[in-house]
């Protein structure tokens, strides 16, 4: 049973409505299906032969196995939770996954929104009731779910570099000894971590003073603004 996987990224496609990505780990390649938001992610930034780790659900069948792929656990424990739905199977629950966020799913449950959950195609009016009814409680009981705007900034796939990483760290405990709050830091990071992105892929060298200067600059345009 495979739990989670962290390995090189080789190669990514789309299927009609299907996306995939070919992961080497230890000189085996796997093929793994994932969400929308994740291949769009790694096609926006053009990252390839990176190491990423997914959160992985793995169905065995008589005579294939497939793999799906997710950036959090709480995507993977609520891609399980939907299979446990009698009539639901791995596609559907990708398409739920694939047109709305998990928040978005449970509001519409908390709020008996059968006609935004019916909107998916292929989930009929009775499976819509079906899901609704069966998962509204359990909900409620055991799925913890983040704000949106917390979601989406967690919802990436991980890049392993752990001398960025390292600088990173380093430089949130610069700012916050310059006094910037941790609201401004947090706020700033995004886009720390997108222009290290940007130098990786022009191979520049990225230094603790570099990406301290950029930060400071646009936390002193935000105090201006």
């Amino acid at each position: 049973m495979i739990n989670w996987i962290k390995g090189e990224l080789i190669d990514s496609w789309q299927t009609n409505q299907k996306f995939f990505i070919l992961i080497n780990c230890q000189g085996i390649g796997y093929e793994i299906q994932i969400l929308e938001s994740i291949f769009l992610e790694l096609k926006a930034n053009q990252i390839s032969n990176r190491n990423i780790t997914l959160w992985i659900k793995h169905i065995k069948k008589e005579d294939s196995d497939f793999l799906f792929g997710f950036t959090t656990k709480d995507q993977k424990n609520f891609f399980i939770e939907i299979l446990n739905i009698r009539g639901i199977g791995s596609q559907l629950g990708m398409a739920i996954l694939n047109k709305f966020s998990i928040s978005e799913v449970i509001n519409a449950i908390n709020t008996q929104n059968k006609k935004l959950i019916s909107s998916v195609p292929g989930l009929g009016h009775k499976m819509t009731e079906r899901l609704i009814l069966e998962l509204k409680t359990k909900f409620k009981n055991e799925l913890q779910i983040e704000k949106e705007e917390k979601e989406e900034k967690e919802d990436k796939f991980i890049i392993e570099n752990s001398e960025i990483n390292k600088i990173l760290d380093d430089l949130q405990l610069t700012l916050l000894s310059l006094n910037y709050s941790k609201k401004e830091i947090k706020n700033i990071m995004p886009i720390i971590i997108k222009e290290s992105n940007i130098l990786l892929k022009e191979e520049k060298n990225i230094s603790f003073e570099n990406l301290l200067k950029i930060a400071i600059n646009n936390l002193d345009k935000i105090v201006e603004i």
